[in-house]
């Protein structure tokens, strides 16, 4: 039986792909902040066993995870959003959003590099926010775009230890994050549909799992644009939908 461990799995697309791997037949690691809905996976699933850590403090992550090993897929999802306003920046607000997107992201990397085997598959929790600069997404999009970069340049590292690297690429998805947002999400798909693309596309170990496609498709053609008309398009299709 194969072995997955999920961060972020107390909630949204975590705590669906745990439910749906653990379905599907997986020894599944859920990892998480929340123990009332951490527990909740565990009673329902036998194969389910949960893990309660915050993954931007090192020194819990590597206490948490640094002793697992035979884990055949990591699912790296773990992640906030925070929207800034007309482009005022505030540093503290970037450290937050970094500090779990991609430094915890991070953290839990180290933590499980030793046991990477020829068998790994490392998937890591991007966003279609990263191909294209988006109003008020500064920080999350920067970060996204962070967590793409460096799952490019792992694929290329890793492959020497046999270790296959996808980069996962929602585009909306309804979950308690998105709940929040104040304006039209165009095309937005449940946590069921999202769990299905994802576990379909790492099934078939692509470098790139993004959904929905035309969606994320549409995106990846404007990005391919020069900037002045990339910037105006935005500008434009963001006043139609907010």
């Amino acid at each position: 039986m194969k072995t997955v461990l999920i961060t972020g799995a107390s909630s949204g697309i975590g705590y669906q792909l745990a439910k749906d791997y653990a379905q599907d037949g997986w020894n599944v690691i859920a990892c998480g902040r929340n123990s009332a809905k951490l527990e909740s996976l565990s009673g329902v699933h036998g194969n389910i066993c949960v893990l309660m850590f915050d993954a931007t403090d090192k020194a819990q992550t590597l206490e948490a995870l640094s002793c697992l090993a035979d884990i055949d897929l990591i699912i790296l999802n773990a992640g906030t959003c925070e929207y800034i306003d007309k482009g005022r920046i505030d540093v503290d607000l970037f450290k937050r959003v970094f500090d779990i997107n991609l430094f915890g992201l991070l953290n839990c990397i180290e933590a499980l590099q030793d046991s990477f085997t020829h068998k790994t598959h490392l998937a890591l929790m991007g966003s279609t926010a990263a191909y294209l600069g988006l109003p008020r997404a500064e920080a999350y999009g920067a970060s996204k775009a962070a967590v793409a970069y460096l799952a490019k340049s792992l694929a290329v590292d890793l492959e020497r230890k046999g270790v296959f690297v996808s980069l996962i690429s929602p585009g909306f998805v309804k979950t308690p994050l998105t709940d929040k947002n104040d304006f039209a999400m165009p095309m937005l798909i449940s946590p069921e549909q999202a769990s299905l693309e994802i576990r379909q596309g790492l099934a078939k170990r692509k470098s790139e799992v993004h959904f929905p496609r035309k969606f994320s498709y549409f995106l990846k053609m404007l990005s391919t644009l020069p900037s002045s008309m990339q910037i105006a398009l935005v500008k434009k299709m963001t006043r139609k939908t907010q």
